[in-house]
């Protein structure tokens, strides 16, 4: 092979998938992220549907919902469905306090659960919305003060590794890190927009460090960088993804959530989707980034029954029987481990799955490092040229509200959601020169 044609090569396996541009040094290692699948599983008990602050809600109550019965269901479809899992139980603040028969054993299990299995035991400020509802000084509060809370319920000096969020703003996750010493936070709702009660797209789908600037930008460096994993909530079908809230009549959020999935078409095709949506992360996503991430949160007061979990988990653990079910927290202190600054370089393939919001005749790709995240997208029933319909450059400023909001976004030069006129999907070489040179210096020839 001349040396042309070799350079060619080099330049198409880079853009294209052959060879982890970004993590050859890193992906044959023997550390404990790479070259493993891991999922992650989260429940949340509540009292509430929304506890937005600790004494103001905004939903149902959803106190009969929540039995020991249905605790010990759950946790049992978890077991036989993946035996040998740990799972993490994120307690809302009214659910800690809530002296009724009911939640007194359900808090007692669930102790009990950590004892047997391992599971993590923490808090979920805010009911996911901490930020949209309570100023920064309050959210600090309600950590220091929960945390308080489970440490004395578990005994033993027991200190959760993570906390549950939602979203979470980079003032808290500062906090969580530098006072708490908590270096893990489920910080970020990836794609969420126009759904829901708060907003919080433009971060990238896999784990990162968060900027001090927003929680969901990476940090860029020593001055902006808060020690603490940001992780996502739901693994999300990325075509379903790029659309805002219900647009088209669809349900952005569809993945492996199973209000989208089970809830929306059953368990067959449901569960079908789940497993669509866990191979983008399992098969080609592990191909690509050398190690592959799927996590998935449900509420304990669900209107499903538990056999549909079960079900996932055993499809998970037949078809990719490497694969470790492991704390939140578990699996964030692994990737800290082997990341010891925003060193990533992810990049993800789908074609759809054909259910719902996730076209059968589209692919996207996504590419995800510090200093930008690129969504190309393609119709592979005409010969067109895959488009540009998100590009969020990183190295810019970005600033978090001052006032409570539902808009936390950071909205970059194109946004996949298309809510503002800019964001209308345009071919790759229309980009800035700017924005063309930054690419460049990750994926070259890309842009070409």
């Amino acid at each position: 092979m001349n040396i042309k044609l070799t350079i060619r090569f080099t330049l198409i396996c880079l853009t294209f998938g052959s060879i982890v541009y970004g993590q050859a040094k890193t992906a044959n290692s023997s550390t404990a992220l790479m070259g493993k699948r891991f999922l992650t599983f989260n429940a949340v008990i509540r009292v509430n549907q929304i506890e937005v602050s600790r004494d103001r809600n905004v939903g149902e109550d959803e106190r009969a919902l929540h039995t020991p019965a249905r605790l010990v269901a759950m946790r049992k479809a978890v077991a036989e469905g993946f035996p040998g899992g740990k799972m993490t139980w994120a307690f809302s603040w009214l659910a800690l306090q809530d002296t009724s028969a009911n939640y007194r054993e359900i808090r007692k299990l669930v102790v009990g659960y950590h004892k047997k299995y391992g599971d993590e035991i923490t808090f979920i400020p805010g009911a996911y919305f901490a930020n949209a509802y309570n100023p920064t000084e309050q959210v600090d509060k309600d950590i220091h003060d929960a945390l308080k809370i489970i440490t004395k319920m578990v005994g033993n000096g027991y200190r959760p590794k993570s906390i549950v969020a939602g979203f979470l703003s980079a003032k808290n996750q500062q906090y969580l890190a530098e006072k708490e010493g908590i270096h893990v936070c489920q910080g970020n709702i990836w794609s969420q927009f126009s759904i829901d009660n708060q907003d919080g797209d433009g971060a990238v789908s896999y784990p990162f460090y968060p900027s001090k600037e927003h929680f969901c930008k990476p940090a860029q460096g020593k001055a902006d960088f808060i020690d603490c994993v940001n992780l996502d909530g739901w693994s999300v079908d990325y075509l379903a993804g790029r659309r805002a809230g219900f647009a088209e009549g669809f349900n952005s959020r569809m993945g492996v959530g199973p209000i989208e999935t089970l809830g929306k078409y059953g368990h067959d095709v449901g569960l079908k989707e789940m497993m669509h949506t866990t191979a983008i992360n399992f098969d080609k996503g592990f191909e690509l980034n050398g190690f592959g991430w799927v996590t998935n949160c449900w509420e304990l007061s669900l209107p499903y029954d538990f056999a549909y979990l079960k079900d996932w988990l055993s499809a998970i653990k037949q078809r990719w029987p490497d694969t470790r079910l492991i704390t939140q927290g578990e699996f964030g202190l692994t990737w800290r481990k082997h990341f010891k600054s925003n060193s990533f370089n992810y990049r993800f393939v789908e074609r759809g799955s054909g259910i719902g919001g996730s076209d059968a005749n589209k692919e996207i790709r996504w590419f995800m490092n510090k200093h930008f995240r690129l969504g190309l997208l393609s119709n592979l029933e005409t010969d067109g040229a895959a488009k540009v319909i998100d590009f969020t450059n990183y190295t810019l400023k970005a600033h978090e509200p001052v006032a409570m909001t539902r808009k936390w976004s950071l909205m970059g030069d194109i946004n996949q959601k298309q809510t503002r006129l800019q964001d209308r999907p345009v071919p790759i070489d229309s980009l800035s020169e700017k924005a063309r040179k930054l690419i460049e210096t990750h994926y070259p020839g890309l842009t070409k």
